[in-house]
């Protein structure tokens, strides 16, 4: 199982560090592994949860609490279709882990060149 650090978790899901420690305080079930050095170590399943957060945060309007009870009802009604959310698991852990493949081998662009991407 892979684990990803707390900076690659901000890359890959677009929130901030600070926001996933205030959710590991808040939302039952939410709680990266930390390492010997302390330091937080996401798995896939805590990627796939902050995701989902995000999205009953940010486009659905949810509050806090409200987000947190839908993650909690869902996690119920997941339990009965283990095998299609696995499959789907499966799949989201191998998008992420290409991802940041991709990532690491693709040249960082400057701020001059994205701005010339963005006017053509």
């Amino acid at each position: 199982m892979a684990g990803y650090s707390i900076g690659e978790v901000e890359e890959i899901t677009g929130v901030k560090a600070h926001v996933l420690r205030y959710w590991e305080s808040v939302i039952p079930g939410f709680a990266p592994q930390k390492d010997m050095g302390g330091r937080r170590v996401y798995s896939q399943r805590e990627i796939d949860i902050i995701l989902r957060l995000k999205y009953l945060i940010g486009i659905k309007k949810f509050t806090i609490e409200g987000a947190r009870s839908q993650i909690i009802e869902e996690a119920t009604i997941a339990s009965n279709d283990t095998d299609i959310f696995h499959a789907i698991h499966d799949l989201r852990s191998d998008l992420t882990t290409l991802y940041l493949t991709i990532r690491k081998y693709r040249p960082r662009q400057s701020v001059t060149q994205q701005e010339t991407n963005e006017k053509n």
